[in-house]
């Protein structure tokens, strides 16, 4: 038995296909979704979305967003996601580099040019983070795109 899971961000899909199990990074700690789980409504935090299929698993970003489970469905629409294998590491530490260097000149007068430097920071942490812990793999079968 499966479950669908589609993840979706702002500007494409990114992942869909039928898989054994879904991981999240919920808002209240990490949540796996089989099939037949009970209805949820969760919010992201920025972390690794895993899903497996007869023993493969595939590995992709979130950056936020909100995930609805439903017994036969898991979708997530991210404020960004990807794929680890489609990380582009020089890219990443370049806006790591980028972030650190702007949050180095001290705080800007306005507050959200400083909370977009900051979270432009986490995701190019997570991001290195997740090419790190689980590297880059050849694409699965299971994924539809």
């Amino acid at each position: 038995m499966t479950i669908r899971c589609e993840i979706v961000s702002q500007d494409r899909t990114v992942f869909t296909g039928d898989v054994d199990i879904v991981v999240l990074p919920g808002a209240a700690g990490e949540m796996g979704i089989l099939p037949k789980h009970s209805p949820v409504l969760t919010a992201l935090k920025f972390g690794i979305i895993k899903v497996r299929k007869d023993g493969k698993e595939e590995v992709f970003t979130v950056a936020g967003g909100v995930a609805e489970v439903q017994p036969d469905i898991v979708t997530v629409l991210a404020d960004a996601a990807e794929n680890v294998k489609e990380i582009d590491i020089a890219r990443a530490d370049a806006a790591r580099v980028r972030a650190e260097e702007a949050l180095a000149k001290g705080l800007p007068a306005d507050n959200d040019a400083y909370l977009a430097m900051e979270a432009a920071l986490r995701k190019s942490n997570l991001r290195l983070e997740a090419v790190r812990r689980y590297g880059k793999t050849p694409r699965s079968p299971y994924s539809e795109q």
